[in-house]
């Protein structure tokens, strides 16, 4: 009896001594997905979303604005996007629509419609970061363009833990840029834009995914922009992708001031 007991307590100490040691999950060479396969697919990934919307929060920080606000974005891929920009109490502070030609901005407390053709600089004064349309779009959409990268191939290409690693080289502009992909969603988690010196230039992470067909989205977004000096935070509390029925429409009053920019 007693020899029975004795070994059943040390199987039960083996057992509990191997769940508390279970090894980290690595990525196998024999696992690894070819760089030209992992592009391909982070890209397809990416053209899926044709049209989201998101509600939360957004922080900016630039030279000339540090503020948060409850916000809604939505978007109409390749280039179309609409901001709201709400107070307490869900009041409306903002609208801003932003398309390739034109631009559309509401400032609800005085009545004022600003409206003119799309250029450069018109989202550096409207939303007062600097950014392209198309870098703007990615943004608050958690994504990452590849399209550049798909007939390229990577520097380096390793694995860090659980995640792989891609490294690019610009020998023209002297920079680098780093994407670190999880290996069980392939969601892009960072990427980061340096100099040879090893200087950070633009630095985006990705957090708290959700998955929507297939495609795996942050809720978390921090972009910094070190090299002007800006950044965009966002903590999304609501994303809808691919719905049919959003618009881009906001309501103008009749009585509204236009003026033309």
């Amino acid at each position: 009896m007693k020899k029975s007991l004795f070994i059943i307590l040390s199987l039960i100490i083996i057992i509990l001594s191997t769940e508390g040691c279970a090894p980290t999950k690595l990525i196998t060479e024999e696992r690894m997905i070819s760089a030209d396969r992992l592009i391909k697919k982070l890209e397809a990934n990416r053209r899926k979303i044709k049209t989201f919307r998101g509600t939360g929060v957004l922080s900016v920080s630039s030279s000339v604005l540090n503020a948060k606000s409850n916000f809604e974005v939505i978007l109409k891929k390749p280039d179309s996007i609409k901001v709201s920009f709400y107070g307490p109490f869900g009041i409306d502070l903002a609208h801003a629509l932003i398309t390739p030609d034109n631009f559309l901005f509401y400032d609800v407390i005085n009545n004022n419609l600003y409206r003119g053709r799309m250029r450069d600089g018109i989202i550096r004064q409207v939303l007062k970061v600097d950014f392209s349309l198309d870098e703007l779009v990615d943004a608050l959409a958690g994504s990452v363009n590849l399209t550049d990268k798909l007939r390229k191939e990577p520097d380096n290409y390793d694995v860090d833990g659980d995640s792989y690693k891609l490294t690019y080289l610009d020998s023209d502009q002297n920079i680098e840029k780093i994407f670190t992909v999880r290996h069980d969603d392939l969601a892009i988690s960072q990427n980061v834009m340096r100099n040879i010196n090893g200087k950070v230039l633009l630095e985006g992470k990705y957090s708290r995914f959700r998955t929507f067909d297939d495609v795996p989205i942050p809720q978390e977004i921090y972009l910094n922009d070190l090299l002007n000096k800006q950044s965009i935070r966002v903590d999304y509390r609501r994303i809808e992708v691919n719905q049919n029925s959003i618009s881009l429409k906001f309501e103008i009053p009749s009585d509204v001031k236009i003026v033309e920019w």
